[in-house]
């Protein structure tokens, strides 16, 4: 049963990581219909693993960019790299102010709120009908660009707003290349979810708990999967207009977080 809950968690966490639905607010309405505490809260170990399986799929989707990142930061020069790797440390800002100052007030709001979900799931909607409007460009992520792009992702922390639809449809709104868009969305979160797990590591909470190495395992493996296919796939639609579809889901979803809240 713990390794079928876990399989259920990474596929929710592959796949909401990337496509534009709120993996928060999924896991929210997960709380819910599977009325497990154990779920509810997850382990620290189990998140630090499920979130170390999308950051790795990340990374193997984007090994080339990230090589090139490594290869042009080690001529020690200003370079393009080095300006990428600049505004995506600049992007980073804005949540990590967030994340040290109010993680508290941030976890009180992920239990079980889906009156919360529900209403930010349908400011995630609304990001993705506008973005998908939007004229397609050939601009690069630019230093105000980045800033305004973390402010973005630093909003997205709450439970039910979406942090690749929030990043991906501001830098969208902000004329940047769709390409681009994703590109940098997705590598922006990177440092984040290493700086996280080390933290987590760090403050030994993750080893309180009994560990279950089935479970976590077929978690990291779901997680990882899901998130190579997930990744893949919202590259394309995102080049190709096709947000939509994601608008009128979070919608749908929405409305059935909403109704549960009021039905409750």
């Amino acid at each position: 049963m713990e390794i079928l809950k876990a399989i259920i968690l990474g596929v929710i966490q592959g796949l909401t990581e990337f496509l534009p639905v709120s993996s928060s607010g999924h896991l929210e309405l997960g709380k819910y219909f599977m009325n497990d505490q154990s779920v509810a809260e997850e382990s620290m170990m189990m998140t630090v693993v499920l979130h170390a399986a999308t950051a790795l799929s990340t990374i193997v989707i984007f090994r080339k960019d990230i090589a090139e990142i490594l290869k042009g930061l080690f001529q020690f020069k200003w370079n393009e790299e080095t300006q990428f790797s600049a505004k995506i440390v600049i992007s980073m800002i804005p949540a990590v102010i967030i994340g040290l100052l109010f993680e508290e007030e941030m976890e009180a709001l992920f239990d079980k709120n889906l009156l919360l979900v529900g209403a930010m799931l349908i400011v995630t909607g609304l990001l993705l009908l506008m973005a998908d409007r939007a004229k397609n460009t050939d601009k690069k992520v630019s230093y105000p660009n980045a800033i305004v792009i973390g402010i973005a992702q630093a909003i997205a922390m709450l439970p039910g707003i979406s942090r690749s639809g929030a990043t991906i449809s501001t830098s969208v709104l902000l004329n940047v290349d769709r390409g681009r868009a994703a590109r940098f969305s997705f590598l922006m979160v990177i440092p984040l979810i290493l700086g996280k797990i080390a933290k987590d590591f760090l403050s030994g909470e993750i080893f309180e708990a009994d560990v279950n190495v089935a479970a976590l395992s077929a978690g990291f493996v779901a997680a990882f999967f899901t998130g190579l296919v997930a990744c893949t796939w919202m590259i394309k639609l995102v080049k190709n207009s096709k947000l939509t579809y994601f608008s009128i889901y979070c919608f749908i979803v929405a409305a059935i977080a909403i109704g549960l809240h009021f039905y409750n």
